[in-house]
């Protein structure tokens, strides 16, 4: 893994305005989501972003790659200032890094077969030999060809989600954005998501930022894991040396509140 950072953010800052507090006449006050998070992320890691309801985990992560506009604060991506970037100057950059969604039955358009929802990216980005590459992003993930006429309601919610992941890595993405992607699947098809994404980081040198409330997958899968309470960082550290010693309090406590299982028994 080099050592060169494909993220570097400091003193990231944002807000949303507060619909529920708006007065009548003026705009609505804010409530601050991220409150000067900074963290850097070497390339070709697996990082994991936990933290309870409100922390602003998935805020985070529509942050860094320009789904929310940030208040202040700067992200780097590779080297490069994104943090304000307009739609026009971003849309290059757009290939470079992906989202894999929590539902796939929402985030698939059902009315597009399989075929053309792997493709739709490659054509936006202008990428050539586009049949091709949807036929390697189905190899990548395990499914057969043959699915390319499918329709998202024809499959399997571990098959939607792979599905996902292979709109995801079609476009050759350096980083991928998993938000909560495993939390609506059995425990089989979680397992079987999970060694695909493991596999996939390998195979192709990705690296990952994955989100979930599930610290069982984030132990198995992480090699470094950030904790988040109520839109500040508590603690960011390799996975193992977290979970064997926790330093901070709210992580101790999240700790102690979630039953961690032998994953050995579950993941093959």
């Amino acid at each position: 893994m080099s050592d060169t950072p494909i993220y570097e953010i400091e003193n990231l800052r944002l807000s949303f305005p507060d619909m529920a507090h708006k007065p009548l006449f003026g705009a609505a006050p804010r409530v601050e989501i991220l409150k000067g998070i900074s963290l850097t992320i070497p390339r070709g890691d697996v990082v994991g972003i936990v933290g309870g309801s409100g922390s602003g985990k998935s805020t985070l992560g529509r942050a860094m790659i320009r789904l929310l506009e940030p208040d202040s604060g700067t992200i780097r991506f590779e080297g490069q200032d994104i943090t304000h970037l307009g739609e026009d100057a971003l849309r290059p950059l757009r290939r470079k890094f992906q989202m894999i969604f929590q539902d796939p039955m929402s985030s698939l358009n059902p009315r597009r077969t399989v075929g053309a929802i792997i493709a739709g990216p490659l054509r936006l980005q202008g990428f050539d030999r586009v049949s091709q590459r949807v036929d390697q992003a189905l190899d990548h993930v395990g499914l057969p060809r043959s699915f390319r006429s499918r329709y998202p309601h024809e499959l399997s919610g571990g098959q939607r989600q792979r599905v996902g992941i292979a709109r995801a890595i079609a476009t050759e993405p350096d980083f991928i954005l998993a938000d909560e992607i495993v939390s609506g699947l059995d425990v089989s098809s979680q397992a079987q998501v999970l060694n695909l994404l493991d596999q996939l980081v390998k195979e192709l040198g990705l690296t990952l930022a994955f989100i979930s409330h599930d610290l069982s997958v984030i132990r198995r899968l992480c090699r470094h894991t950030l904790v988040l309470y109520r839109g500040e960082v508590v603690e960011y550290r390799e996975t193992q040396a977290l979970f064997d010693v926790p330093e901070a309090a709210y992580t101790r406590e999240l700790l102690d509140a979630i039953p961690l299982p032998d994953l050995e028994q579950v993941w093959v």
